[in-house]
């Protein structure tokens, strides 16, 4: 963990806020149950861990056009801030400089007493939602799982 977290930017909620004002990117690697179970910071963009590079990385044809743009701030969040600090170690070594991951997670956001909300699968500001196939949102509404067109 260490290793994966040197030179990594880990912002607290406050200044997470205060990027994504800016233009920042929240993206949330947390499982749909969590999502479900917690609530989801508004304005964030949801991922699944496992399809995070491919949907960023601005070469692959499965890219998401909110996420894959280098020069843009990505800031990651899971649950605690452990597996972010993971993920946005190989967006960085994907070419994005400014990743940066949320220090201690979605529970530290809420601990902040920054909004959420309820994770609803059509909240298109909670990033909830998703073009079909774009790996926003659940299986259910197009996103999130692969759909056969796109690797797994």
């Amino acid at each position: 963990m260490a290793e994966a977290r040197r030179g990594l930017r880990r912002l607290t909620p406050a200044d997470a806020a205060a990027a994504m004002a800016e233009g920042a990117v929240l993206v949330d690697i947390r499982s749909e149950l969590q999502r479900e179970r917690d609530g989801v910071v508004p304005g964030s963009v949801f991922f699944p861990r496992n399809v995070l590079e491919w949907r960023c990385d601005p070469a692959s044809p499965y890219r998401d056009e909110r996420v894959s743009d280098a020069s843009r701030t990505l800031i990651v969040m899971c649950d605690e801030g452990y597996q972010s600090s993971l993920a946005a170690a190989n967006l960085r070594r994907l070419g994005f400089d400014d990743a940066a991951d949320l220090d201690g997670g979605f529970r530290a956001w809420l601990a902040a007493g920054l909004p959420v909300a309820q994770a609803d699968g059509g909240d298109g500001g909670s990033g909830a939602s998703g073009p079909a196939g774009a790996g926003g949102g659940s299986a259910a509404a197009g996103g999130g799982a692969a759909s056969g067109n796109e690797p797994a």
